[in-house]
């Protein structure tokens, strides 16, 4: 299935990544001005972003009830309340307030990417072709995009709730799409589904949680690398999230075709290698150029990792399960995604920006030993 057929096909669920990219695109692009606007050190910016992962918990189990209940408008609806939330950092000024927006933002994006996932995981079963990456890659599209717009409305002056009201509003618009039939389980097929198949759940899980926490150590902290280590500018800043995002984009875009020729663990430890290398480059840069390379070999190597691991959990279960299954590994996955800001802070304070970027290429490496437990 070619690239652009997989996005028809897709096109509902493609709106909804849409709409998770664009919001935390907008939020990697404000994190230099959020932090100095509340005045604390890195540590501390590291705990406050923990109240997205905590946030994020809450979905594992609302998340398949409101996926049931709502139907067809359980992805619209959840996007519709994330744009919502998209505008609470903008007035927030003080560290509770920000810890509470950033709470409500991670519970409505978890709301959403929960059913999202759920949604392409479907369309794959029912057409019998790979989507998930060429959906991902949707999600990198519009991080990219809404990180170079935040950079350039920071550097035109506009104020943070100007900025985050201007994602809000894109953001809607993404929903007004979403909308899409659902696969409908019979009151008799959800009493007779087996248990839940843990084991798929742990390693699948456990792979897409290190390659999100990898993921999300550049969208936090790359334009503070960038504009404090290496002395960039706010535009300069903001392409480091966005240069992840893009190759991102081009990873998970080639990954469609490469998942149809190639062994999803082959390519799995393949591109952790390329990962690895990536992040040690951009640990070690000298200037913003060098560091841009590294981030962009890092965005090409992590794009495949977690999109592989999802489908996987999706296609090793029954129907009636999936829901459930693809909500614990994408909230395993989603909690690294949020913590791993904060793990990246503590180490920031105790050992400065190189060092912490540094011991992410440990954390990658740890993918080689689990992709056997998945075989």
């Amino acid at each position: 299935m070619s690239i652009l057929s997989a996005l028809v096909v897709s096109r509902a669920p493609v709106a909804g990544f849409m709409s998770v990219g664009l919001t935390w695109g907008c939020f990697a692009a404000m994190a230099p001005v959020l932090k100095a606007r509340i005045g604390v050190d890195d540590a501390t910016f590291g705990l406050i972003l923990l109240g997205t992962s905590i946030g994020l918990t809450t979905t594992l189990w609302l998340a398949p009830r409101w996926d049931r209940r709502m139907g067809p408008l359980a992805m619209p609806l959840g996007a519709t309340i994330l744009a919502m939330t998209a505008l609470l950092p903008g007035p927030a000024t003080t560290v509770w307030l920000l810890f509470a927006a950033l709470l409500l933002m991670g519970a409505a994006s978890g709301l959403t990417d929960v059913v999202m996932n759920t949604r392409v995981s479907e369309l794959e079963a029912r057409h019998g072709r790979s989507l998930m990456n060429v959906n991902h890659a949707m999600f990198s599209v519009a991080y990219a995009i809404s990180a170079l717009i935040t950079g350039a409305l920071r550097e035109a002056g506009w104020q943070p709730q100007a900025i985050f009201a201007v994602t809000t509003g894109m953001i809607l618009l993404t929903a007004l799409f979403q909308r899409m039939p659902v696969e409908q389980i019979s009151e008799e097929d959800s009493r007779n589904a087996g248990r839940l198949p843990l084991s798929v759940v742990a390693i699948c899980g456990l792979i897409v949680l290190i390659a999100f926490m990898s993921e999300a150590t550049v969208e936090s902290w790359s334009a503070l690398h960038i504009e404090r280590t290496l002395g960039g500018g706010a535009a300069e800043g903001a392409f480091g999230p966005a240069m992840l995002g893009l190759t991102m984009a081009v990873g998970r875009f080639s990954g469609q075709a490469v998942a149809a020729k190639l062994s999803e663990i082959g390519v799995i430890r393949g591109a952790s290698g390329l990962a690895v290398v990536g992040v040690l480059i951009a640990a070690a840069a000298p200037t913003p150029l060098v560091a841009y390379v590294g981030f962009g070999l890092m965005g090409l190597g992590i794009s495949v990792i977690g999109p592989m691991g999802l489908a996987l959990a999706g296609r090793l279960t029954e129907p009636a399960r999936r829901s459930a299954v693809i909500a614990r590994v994408a909230v395993i996955g989603f909690v690294g995604f949020f913590i791993a800001p904060a793990l990246m802070g503590l180490g920031s304070e105790a050992f400065g920006l190189r060092w912490a970027f540094a011991s992410v290429a440990l954390l990658l490496m740890v993918i080689w030993p689990l992709s056997r437990a998945v075989r």
